[in-house]
C-alpha cells in the first residue's frame, strides 16, 4: 500500500515557482529525492531540513512512485491475429 501523500504535498504558483514542494516549506520534492538519490537516509534528511519529519519524506518518495507510474508509456496490446 502507498501511503496518502496528498495531505503533505503542495503545489503553489507563488512557492518555489510552483514546483512540488512539502507542505507548509519551502523544500521541494526534488531536493528530497536528490538528497535519497546521493545516499542520504531519511534520518539525515530529517536532521539536514528539520522542518520535515519522517512520514513527510515518506510522502515524498510516494509521491515520486505514483508520478513516475503516470508517467510510463501503456505497452500496445498484443496482436491475436
Amino acid at each position: 500500500m502507498i501511503i496518502n501523500y496528498r495531505p503533505y504535498i503542495v503545489r503553489d504558483p507563488a512557492i518555489c515557482a510552483g514546483e512540488p514542494v512539502v507542505k507548509g516549506t519551502r523544500v521541494t520534492v526534488r531536493t528530497i529525492l536528490a538528497s535519497l538519490a546521493e545516499g542520504m537516509s531519511v534520518a539525515q534528511i530529517v536532521e539536514d531540513f528539520p522542518t520535515l519529519d519522517e512520514s513527510a519524506v515518506r510522502a515524498v518518495i510516494a509521491f515520486a512512485a505514483v508520478s513516475a507510474e503516470e508517467d510510463l508509456p501503456i505497452p500496445p496490446a498484443p496482436s491475436l491475429a
